[in-house]
């Protein structure tokens, strides 16, 4: 008869296994992406949707990857969802996204002055959807500044209002500043009572992406299912703060509630905008 496994060997194997299966699931995913070309926000919070296949996708601003979409150099873009409502080009991949219900973190207003005593708003130019968010929950309170281009991040701390996102938005926040700090995630709860969704995989139309949906799927999952790993592996921030911010202020799934924040967001742009704004085409 075999000697009992001690809790420490059994502990041991199974994180040998565990780690076997992960390296497996990552092979897999290996070069998966061929022949599509894929890009990815090259933000902390992109991290979890793109494991395994981190070095077959181009990273970008949400900007820049609007861009490459729009002249068909990527089939497929983890993009600020305000590309998919202005451009009905494109389908969103259905149950994934980069989402918040409530606070986020990464998406916010600092500000020195009173938030009702504001006249212009820099914004981080990588932005796109985040303008919208906070030109639609500031013109909700009767305020409609002018929004003007952010010079540098340098700068951010030299102006009154300031729109930042992604790890620029959290540097701020962790190192010295007099703004006050208005996220953006729970305005958006505090108005609607709903999620946020701030990006999405957008598909360009036309093209045959089965197998391209099925391993953005994968990856996903993998993502997930490895979270843990991910937090202890990055070296972002604090190890407390990546675990809250990827685990709690962040989800990755695009459901009813989701939709229905999407479609009450679209709703405000109409009301607030000026551009046209298409309802989101899902395929599964």
């Amino acid at each position: 008869m075999a000697p009992l496994e001690s809790p420490a060997d059994l502990a041991r194997r199974v994180e040998r296994e565990r780690r076997a299966a992960d390296l497996q699931r990552e092979g897999n995913l290996e070069k998966s992406l061929d022949p599509f070309k894929v890009g990815t926000v090259a933000y902390l919070n992109a991290v979890p949707l793109i494991r395994g296949i981190e070095n077959e996708v181009i990273a970008a601003t949400p900007a820049k990857l609007a861009e490459l979409l729009q002249k068909n150099e990527l089939d497929a873009g983890l993009v600020s969802i305000t590309e998919v409502l202005f451009h009905d080009r494109y389908d969103i991949l259905d149950g994934i996204a980069i989402a918040s219900l409530g606070e986020v973190k990464s998406v916010l207003l600092a500000h020195r002055r009173p938030i009702s005593e504001a006249t212009e708003v820099f914004c981080d130019t990588a932005s796109l959807t985040s303008v919208n968010l906070l030109r639609v929950l500031l013109a909700e309170r009767g305020l409609n500044p002018v929004f003007k281009p952010l010079p540098d991040y340098q700068s951010a701390t030299s102006h009154d209002f300031v729109l930042l996102i992604g790890d620029a938005a959290l540097d701020f926040v962790f190192s010295p500043h007099e703004h006050e700090i208005m996220d953006l995630g729970s305005a958006w709860l505090e108005l609607t009572g709903l999620p946020f969704v701030y990006a999405v995989w957008a598909l360009r139309r036309g093209v045959e992406n089965l197998a391209l949906r099925r391993q953005l799927r994968e990856a996903r999952d993998f993502g997930l299912d490895t979270l843990d790993s991910i937090v202890r592996s990055r070296g972002e921030y604090t190890y407390e703060f990546r675990k809250d911010y990827l685990g709690w202020h962040i989800h990755y799934h695009l459901g009813a509630d989701e939709k229905r924040g999407l479609a009450r967001f679209a709703e405000l742009l109409r009301k607030h905008g000026t551009a046209e704004v298409y309802d989101p085409k899902f395929v599964s």
